[in-house]
């Protein structure tokens, strides 16, 4: 019942969608069929679902507030025993805690950001005109910012002025303003499996329903795509284009080709989350590049790369695109800010950012290697190994259950990231994802250990 609840308040299973075959969930979950019998005659009574002799069991047409993501979003605290889902990491990895090691989060720790630069581009804007620190900015965001930005695109093949570049303030809210501008309740989203799970809870958010396709070390498997795109008529696919969260796969030129190819077929425009670009020592294809911007929408952020507390992130797109998703922006935001913008700015532009991700991806190279080395010693091995970046699936020996392994590393102090908060399809219980630098503390292989062996 407790699943079912999830998927349903998660909108993983929307109004009207038909509920798993007593067959299918009963092998899932172990148990026997008529114990899912049981339970679903327990969710109609309840409302949740609505049985339909000869049919099977569908949701019922109410709508769970969207605050019932998990419990999480509804301003209480969830119960001890809540789903091991999306917005529990996001707790757990956010959550203050004296000696918490968090090799689950999603970010590198404090001591590996340019903090004396960003202090001295704090100071530099203390100086600026008053305009800067007490007025909004243009709709679109700051213009230095953005032609600088556009000459970065450039080097990678992404071809697009200033106009076509929209600030945020974040990669987050980058996805939230085009779910808002292109999405309608119902539309279909394809989406990686496994992906970001923030991903998951954005779609959801607009009650969309998600379509997973399975994820491959060179991109998405490109058979299944194209049956969920004949299948579901989706209007966009979200992905990452390289350093895949939370796989650390990158695209491949062919496979690019071919996805293109399919998504002009069925009509399908492309997000295309370039976060991880510059943790890439050498670049891998861009979607962006191939398409010329033609039905792909490119949005990043520094959110990574510089500070989790300067939030700066863009949209890249059409022209008449990006006036649309502005005009969303300023519906729901009224103008830009003007202050992370120009601290960004400064820090491109004086060579602060440069230098300090070439250090950056020196320490993730050993990070990994260091990690590598250390999992294989418990008996974990990677899915692929990156060609960069901090992310590393780790598939756990067989038969053990990551969320298992989670909820005993959480009791002594060490977050760590379940596979299935990644999947849509909750077939990825026995991987874990690592973030490789958060992950030179001993005590978290000690943890791990132990857990494992309990």
């Amino acid at each position: 019942m407790a699943d079912i609840r999830a998927r349903v308040d998660g909108r993983l299973l929307p109004p009207g969608a038909r509920a798993p075959s007593i067959r299918d969930l009963a092998q899932r979950l172990g148990v026997s069929k008529s114990t899912v019998v049981e339970a679903y005659d327990r969710l109609v009574a309840e409302g949740v679902l609505a049985a339909r002799p000869g049919s099977g069991f569908y949701v019922a047409k109410r709508v769970a507030p969207l605050a019932l993501m998990g419990a999480a979003l509804a301003g209480v605290d969830p119960p001890p025993d809540r789903a091991v889902d999306p917005l529990w990491l996001m707790r757990q990895a956010l959550e203050p805690g004296e000696g918490v090691l968090k090799p689950g989060c999603g970010w590198l720790p404090g001591d590996w950001m340019p903090e004396q630069a960003i202090r001295r581009a704090f100071r530099a804007l203390a100086r600026a005109p008053a305009a800067a620190l007490l007025e909004y900015d243009t709709p679109l965001g700051h213009p230095p910012l953005r032609r600088h930005l556009a000459d970065r695109f450039a080097s990678r093949g992404i071809t697009a002025g200033a106009e076509q570049i929209l600030l945020t303030d974040s990669g987050s809210q980058a996805i939230d303003l085009i779910c808002r501008y292109l999405l309608e309740p119902g539309d279909a989203v394809l989406l990686d499996d496994p992906c970001y799970y923030n991903f998951k809870t954005v779609v959801a958010a607009h009650r969309a329903r998600a379509v997973p396709v399975p994820y491959t070390p060179t991109g998405p498997d490109l058979t299944a795509f194209a049956q969920a795109a004949a299948t579901h008529r989706p209007r966009l696919y979200i992905t990452n284009a390289a350093l895949h969260n939370p796989t650390g796969a990158s695209l491949t030129a062919p496979v690019a080709h071919k996805l293109l190819t399919c998504a002009a077929a069925h009509d399908i425009l492309i997000v295309e989350d370039d976060i991880f670009s510059d943790f890439e020592a050498e670049p891998t294809p861009r979607l962006a590049a191939f398409d010329g911007l033609e039905r792909v929408i490119h949005i990043g952020s520094f959110s990574k790369t510089l500070s989790a507390a300067v939030r700066c992130g863009y949209v890249v797109a059409r022209g008449d695109w990006i006036q649309g998703i502005a005009d969303v922006k300023l519906a729901t935001a009224f103008g830009n800010a003007t202050t992370n913008p120009r601290v960004v700015h400064q820090l491109l532009t004086d060579g602060s950012y440069r230098r300090h991700m070439e250090g950056v991806r020196g320490r993730l190279a050993e990070a990994m290697g260091r990690t590598l080395r250390r999992l294989d010693a418990l008996g974990l091995r990677p899915w692929t190994e990156p060609r960069g970046g901090m992310f590393l699936w780790a598939a756990l020996p067989p038969g053990v259950s990551s969320v298992a392994v989670a909820r005993q590393a959480l009791e002594q102090g060490v977050v760590l990231a379940p596979g299935d908060v990644f999947s849509l399809t909750n077939s990825a219980d026995g991987f874990l994802r690592f973030n490789v630098a958060q992950c030179d503390n001993p005590r978290i292989f000690e943890v791990l250990a132990r857990a494992l062996e309990a």
